[in-house]
């Protein structure tokens, strides 16, 4: 039996942080005399205090420590736990670097939105919008399954369309699954056919703000609109207009930078 002093100098453990060991039921002495509470370690004693003096200069916590200790009843099952551990903590740090990448990836689109619109030369107008023929299928679902109906419009009015594609929104709110909106594309003339509706689309006064950029950063731009109206005491009715002056071709998607799309706002008389 080894006395706390000699345990000491033999595990390289202040008898300060043994005797705090013993009290946190972390490394307890083979022995403690009665009459002199001297605590007193055996051979065995000697590796616990070593697994627990490595695992502590890898800043485990004691109480991690202790449940380590608790669950595994020799060295090979410490060694086991500690692999797994290990594995667990190389999961996580590839996890840590996908994240890393998906922040990083924000920053720079973030990055890129904010420069665009502090460097955009497009000014928010109010100009008059003429009524127009327009050939629209009502749709819910998700912004991104608009193009299935230009896709619907383009095969059943391809000759007569002359105008730039829209797409009215009718939600008072952004909804990322059941969005309420109605691609249009203006035609000369046509009737209605199965969901496509061909009908006169209002004209009147609007505010009109070009957006200049991916549609994913569009909220910027309805920002500033928005906040441009609620200024000058505007009221706008719904649905609002989003005019694709410049977007993805049929089969190239071209440079999403450079995308032109024209908010529109109309003002209620």
């Amino acid at each position: 039996m080894f006395s706390i002093g000699e345990f000491s100098k033999i595990t390289g453990l202040s008898v300060k942080t043994l005797r705090f060991y013993h009290e946190a039921g972390l490394l307890t002495p083979s022995h403690v005399d009665p009459q002199t509470n001297y605590r007193y370690y055996n051979a065995e004693r000697v590796e616990l205090a070593r697994v627990i003096s490595a695992l502590r200069e890898f800043d485990f916590p004691l109480s991690d420590i202790s449940e380590i200790l608790s669950s595994c009843e020799d060295e090979s099952e410490i060694l086991e736990y500690l692999n797994q551990q290990k594995e667990v903590i190389q999961e996580r740090m590839r996890s840590d670097r996908r994240i890393v990448q998906s922040l990083t990836t924000i920053v720079n689109k973030e990055t890129e939105a904010i420069t665009a619109m502090q460097s955009s030369a497009f000014e928010i107008e109010k100009k008059q919008i003429q009524p127009m023929l327009v050939a629209g299928v009502r749709m819910k679902g998700k912004y991104s399954d608009c193009g299935q109906g230009f896709a619907k419009i383009g095969r059943k009015y391809g000759r007569h369309i002359n105008g730039k594609p829209m797409l009215l929104c009718y939600d008072s709110e952004y909804k990322a699954e059941d969005a309420d909106f109605e691609p249009c594309m203006p035609v000369h003339k046509g009737e209605s056919k199965e969901e496509i509706v061909v009908r006169e689309l209002p004209g009147g006064q609007a505010l009109t703000l070009l957006h200049k950029g991916p549609y994913d950063q569009l909220g910027r731009s309805y920002e500033k609109i928005i906040q441009h109206a609620k200024d000058q005491g505007l009221e706008f009715s719904s649905p609002t207009r989003e005019v694709y002056l410049k977007g993805p071709g049929m089969i190239f998607k071209g440079n999403p930078q450079k995308y032109l799309t024209e908010i529109q706002l109309m003002l209620k008389q």
